[in-house]
């Protein structure tokens, strides 16, 4: 089963369950998943999928942040709530030391020197870990990495 039938299937049991917080966090992801199959004429494989509820998230925590800050705690608990719905459509995330490890490895793999070679190296570490590690932490790795060379 793919992970849009998942989500489409934990959609149908809030339905039944009447759980209103979850399946308005559901009909949100799968109307964004068909958003963007409209927009670029694809039909979303799971690591799309994965990549958008990824994105989601991103944005759910900024929000968040930002609710706290206006100490709009309702708001924020409410965001909260959709981050952790969406939480569970991603696959189990890599610890710190994995990812300064695999970073480590494509920073030797592509020969990158310096603090100027980032963009390269984030290329291809986001071809590598995406949906798998949270990116802040692979940005953060690959700049200690680049600049202890």
């Amino acid at each position: 089963m793919s992970l849009k039938d998942r989500i489409t299937e934990d959609m149908k049991a809030a339905m039944r369950a009447k759980d209103a917080e979850r399946l308005s966090a559901i009909r949100m992801l799968l109307a964004a998943c068909k958003q963007k199959e409209v927009d670029e004429r694809v039909v979303l494989d799971d690591a799309m999928v994965i990549g958008l509820v990824d994105k989601l998230i991103k944005q759910r925590k900024d929000s968040i942040a930002a609710y706290t800050q206006a100490n709009r705690p309702d708001l924020a608990d409410k965001e909260a709530a959709e981050v952790t719905v969406l939480s569970a459509y991603l696959p189990q995330r890599l610890s710190a030391d994995e990812i300064a490890a695999a970073v480590a490895a494509i920073v030797a793999s592509t020969g990158a020197a310096g603090p100027g070679d980032m963009g390269k190296v984030m290329g291809a570490v986001k071809a590598q870990l995406a949906g798998k590690a949270d990116m802040g932490l692979v940005s953060a790795a690959v700049k200690n990495a680049l600049n202890s060379k």
